[in-house]
């Protein structure tokens, strides 16, 4: 499993939490090939992405091939109080995954 693949921010304003994070991941959509063989490249993005305030999922995202490489995700979530807790997870079409939490300030 991939290990510090997100990194992310949370910060709370006006009762709206605004999350924004960058994840490195080659997402390859298995149409390009390689220069030096030809040979295809196979296909390896992420499928989703969730997250979860305090325990309770508040965002899913479902990707294929058509998200760029090291992807940056920003969106937004009402409430949310300092210290409380969110958590941010992917997993990808080879069973790979990675999350990580942050405190909300």
């Amino acid at each position: 499993m991939p290990s510090n693949t997100i990194r992310i921010r949370a910060k709370i304003s006006g009762g709206v939490t605004d999350v924004k994070s960058l994840i490195s991941h080659p997402m390859t959509t298995g149409l390009q090939k390689d220069k030096k063989t030809g040979k295809v490249i196979p296909a390896h993005f992420i499928e989703q992405v969730t997250a979860e305030l305090d325990g309770k999922q508040v965002f899913v995202a479902n990707w294929s091939i058509g998200i760029s490489t090291n992807p940056f995700l920003s969106f937004k979530v009402e409430g949310g109080k300092p210290g409380e807790t969110l958590k941010l997870s992917w997993v990808d079409n080879k069973g790979e995954s990675d999350s990580t939490t942050t405190k909300l300030s």
